[in-house]
């Protein structure tokens, strides 16, 4: 695969970037504003969590500031030791109400893809990773009777790319 060299340096500064925020804070987040078609919701990860020992972990559908929010109190429990595993549900009291469900992402090598970059990983051959899964107004996850925001706004895992 070649680049043209402006896109060689580009992506030179952003590997030394995250390789910095990550020697730094053990972990980086990184958020993805909308993709190529307008039902496509914006979503983050981290990048760090695989040298851990822990699968990395995703948000779709929130803010930059809630997605980053997330992440990093997700995070910040797994550097202090925690393991996440599927079926747990997460609170914090910084916001108060919000419940999230931790998931297995099926198709992590179509989502991490800054996180197999930092490893060096091809997709097929991917990072593991969660996607946390949060409630919607009212207190329901998509899965439950009575979910009031659609498949566009928090898509199921599996279901999504970036």
């Amino acid at each position: 695969m070649t680049s043209d060299p402006r896109t060689t340096a580009w992506l030179d500064q952003e590997d030394a970037h995250l390789a910095a925020t990550i020697r730094a804070h053990r972990w980086a987040v990184q958020y993805v504003w909308d993709g190529d078609e307008p039902a496509e919701p914006p979503f983050g990860y981290t990048v760090g969590l695989f040298g851990l020992g822990h699968p990395e972990l995703a948000v779709v559908g929130m803010s930059a500031a809630n997605t980053h929010g997330v992440l990093n109190e997700a995070a910040e429990m797994v550097a202090a030791g925690r393991n996440l595993v599927p079926g747990e549900l997460l609170a914090w009291e910084v916001w108060p109400g919000l419940r999230i469900v931790v998931e297995e992402l099926p198709n992590p090598g179509d989502i991490v893809l800054g996180a197999n970059r930092f490893y060096e990983r091809p997709a097929e051959f991917s990072v593991r990773a969660y996607q946390l899964t949060w409630a919607h107004p009212g207190h329901v996850f998509p899965w439950e009777d009575g979910e009031s925001c659609g498949p566009e706004v928090q898509p199921r895992p599996g279901m999504w790319r970036a």
